[in-house]
């Protein structure tokens, strides 16, 4: 019996760390994630390829159902090809046409991504261009500049695993306005220079590097600049807008799909993912202190309290236009609501619904176009106000 005790007085401890070191890892490890900057992970298949009639059948999801144009990211042959309207689906496929035409015997792998990026390039746009870079604390950023005649200049910046390609949706309609467009890379997006940890820091550092492309077209003929930010992008922007010293010339923002409030956004996608309260809660207290942050990848701690721009709004001084679907499905539009609620005098939000994150454009280019229209007339931005 005295054995028996001592063997349990010895395993109790032993279960206790282990259990402690099981969660500690659980916590690491969903605080990398949120950090990490990962590869393309594929999540649609594709069914067949009909290269006689130019279609394509994939697998049927919330995404790959939604009209539109969309891209398709593939390996094999293509690395990257459009995709057309629907034109037939059942309950588990799709079947769109190609609008990227694949040639018989081609190559297409099974697992795709899909995106709505749409354009891959600038010279699909038909429109004059040329790279630049722009000096930033990271170094060098390669970024496309789009010649216009106003003296506002829109910086545009991507989300979170994208690069530079996702903007290219809305140069045309603010061409069309007479604004010069500066498309940009920024730190650890697989364009841009590598920070030590190769790190997201979900804005929090990002936004130095939108400040060095503020100050590079003003040293190029820019009075002022709008800032245009895509999901990550707009949680990009608004820090630049509150931590910028050329904050004064910060005239507007227009966020699509926005990350405006990361802890919203992380609840969100733990309860999609089957995470469990406390570990997001838990992960995201880990990046907040300093070692715990570094030991789960990143560069420096990150303050959610400085993240949310909800709590923050009233340091915002620029007006915004906020284009987001209440059928996002990735980043939810609840924090966007509530900064429209809180800024009433400064956030335009049309309503959108159905399309999901970032695809508001593919799904209706009619209604996405007319809104940013319609902002930059009233508030006298376009060539044409």
């Amino acid at each position: 019996m005295k054995s028996l005790r001592h063997a349990v007085a010895l395993l109790v401890p032993a279960l206790l760390a282990f259990g402690a070191a099981v969660a500690a890892l659980l916590v690491f490890g969903t605080a990398r994630r949120v950090v990490s900057v990962g590869k393309r992970v594929p999540d649609v298949v594709i069914r067949s390829v009909d290269t006689g009639a130019q279609t394509i059948e994939l697998q049927r999801t919330l995404d790959t159902e939604l009209p539109g144009r969309y891209g398709l990211f593939t390996t094999g042959t293509y690395g990257y090809v459009k995709l057309g309207a629907v034109l037939s689906a059942d309950a588990k496929t799709v079947r769109r046409k190609l609008l990227t035409k694949i040639e018989p015997g081609a190559k297409v792998d099974r697992d795709a991504l899909f995106s709505g990026w749409y354009y891959s390039t600038p010279s699909e746009l038909h429109l004059p261009s040329e790279n630049v870079l722009i000096g930033s604390p990271a170094g060098p950023c390669p970024a496309w500049y789009f010649p216009g005649t106003s003296s506002t200049w829109v910086i545009q910046v991507h989300g979170r695993g994208t690069m530079r390609a996702e903007c290219l949706r809305a140069v045309p309609v603010l061409h069309a306005a007479g604004l010069p467009n500066l498309v940009v890379s920024y730190r650890n997006d697989g364009e841009a220079p590598r920070s030590r940890a190769g790190a997201y820091a979900l804005g929090a550092a990002e936004w130095r590097d939108i400040d060095a492309a503020i100050s590079y077209a003003l040293r190029h003929g820019a009075d002022d600049v709008i800032l245009m930010g895509w999901s990550m992008g707009g949680a990009i922007s608004l820090q630049t807008a509150v931590n910028s010293a050329n904050r004064d010339r910060i005239v507007g923002l227009i966020l699509e799909s926005p990350v405006v409030d990361w802890r919203t956004v992380l609840r969100f996608q733990a309860r999609e993912s089957g995470l469990r309260a406390p570990l997001p809660a838990l992960a995201m207290g880990a990046l907040e202190v300093p070692l715990m942050a570094r030991l789960s990848g990143a560069d420096d701690a990150i303050s959610f309290d400085r993240l949310d721009m909800v709590a923050r709004a009233e340091e915002l001084s620029a007006p915004i236009l906020i284009l987001h679907s209440d059928d996002d499905g990735f980043v939810p539009s609840d924090a966007s609501h509530a900064l429209h609620g809180a800024r009433p005098d400064l956030v335009t939000m049309p309503h959108f619904s159905v399309a999901r994150h970032t695809k508001i454009w593919n799904y209706d280019q009619n209604g996405w176009t007319a809104a940013i229209d319609g902002w930059l007339s009233e508030q006298g931005f376009s060539a044409s106000a």
